[in-house]
């Protein structure tokens, strides 16, 4: 199993929206996403608007390959997209550049 952590960054303004639009994560969108491979997601918020996003995965590249094919997800990278500092043409889904892992416990 990888363990994949991620930073991104809100705009600030926008950062109290994307907290509330998280709260009602689509249904569809999150049955796809366990298909998918995404196991234990979670997503951190600094007072900044820095986002910390972790989860559990037998194969990122495969499991944003299988979310890229989605609708859903094609619907939620669009309507998440302007949250996002930095990202420029890419999609936040693109934008999640996987950090090194330096320490595990186990």
């Amino acid at each position: 199993m990888q363990r994949i952590a991620f930073i991104l960054k809100i705009k600030p303004e926008m950062k109290e929206e994307y907290k509330k639009r998280h709260q009602n994560v689509w249904p569809e969108m999150k049955q796809a996403l366990r298909e998918t491979g995404w196991h234990n997601y979670s997503i951190f918020m600094r007072a900044d608007g820095t986002l910390f996003g972790y989860l559990e995965t037998p194969d990122f590249d495969a499991a944003r390959a299988g979310m890229a094919l989605r609708e859903v997800n094609a619907r939620w990278q669009a309507s998440m997209g302007p949250f996002f500092e930095q990202l420029g043409e890419l999609h936040p889904d693109e934008g999640m550049v996987p950090l090194e892992e330096v320490f595990h416990l186990d």
